[in-house]
């Protein structure tokens, strides 16, 4: 009796190892935890002037198929054993030296930047980026000032995102980083900020 279960075991054992690399382990970006890490960061550059804004229900981070769903538990059961699903980080890892240092830059630059945003001569774009939307509502002497506060600004934005998703291990993430942060800086800015929606037409909070 032990024989022949030993001769039926090695067998399945053997097709469920050929079936196991033909499984494609995807990776899913953890929408949750990026916009928890987002919205840590963003508290800190905007500090009391931010606003807590309704959470938005970021989309699952693990997607079910409809084959999923069919299989046997058993033999789900088995092939995770096998074959473990590759599943993000239930957190995002934003406390590198190198994010430190961006978001402290951000910090201290945004007490000079919130006039601007106040006056409407500065907006948020939905790209995740800041632009000088009204220069004539800056006196002349400020105008190159805060043409370079925004440069400056939008170079540690990209520098934030793209760092983000390296030391997290998912450079490929950065995209999807960086459109978390566009819509999380809106949504936690002070009323009466200016934004573009996704038109890229112009609105007030």
């Amino acid at each position: 009796m032990m024989k022949t279960t030993r001769h039926s075991f090695f067998p399945a054992l053997l097709a469920l190892l050929l079936l196991a690399g033909c499984v494609t382990i995807n990776v899913y970006f953890p929408a949750a935890a990026a916009q928890e890490a987002a919205d840590r960061i963003i508290d800190q550059v905007y500090g009391s002037e931010g606003q807590p804004a309704p959470a938005t229900p970021p989309a699952d981070d693990k997607a079910v198929s409809p084959q999923s769903r069919q299989a046997s538990p058993l033999l789900i059961g088995v092939l995770e054993w096998v074959v473990p699903p590759a599943v993000a980080a239930p957190n995002f890892d934003i406390q590198t030296p190198a994010i430190q240092a961006i978001t402290a830059g951000m910090e201290a630059r945004h007490a000079r930047l919130a006039p601007y945003y106040q006056s409407g001569a500065v907006g948020m774009t939905g790209d995740g980026l800041i632009r000088v939307r009204d220069l004539g509502a800056v006196p002349l002497r400020e105008r190159r000032q805060l043409q370079q506060l925004v440069s400056d600004e939008n170079r540690d934005r990209q520098a934030l995102y793209r760092e983000i998703a390296r030391a997290n291990g998912h450079p490929e993430w950065e995209a999807e980083i960086r459109a978390t942060f566009a819509r999380r800086w809106i949504e936690r800015a002070p009323s009466g900020w200016w934004y573009q929606d996704a038109g890229g037409n112009w609105k007030r909070k």
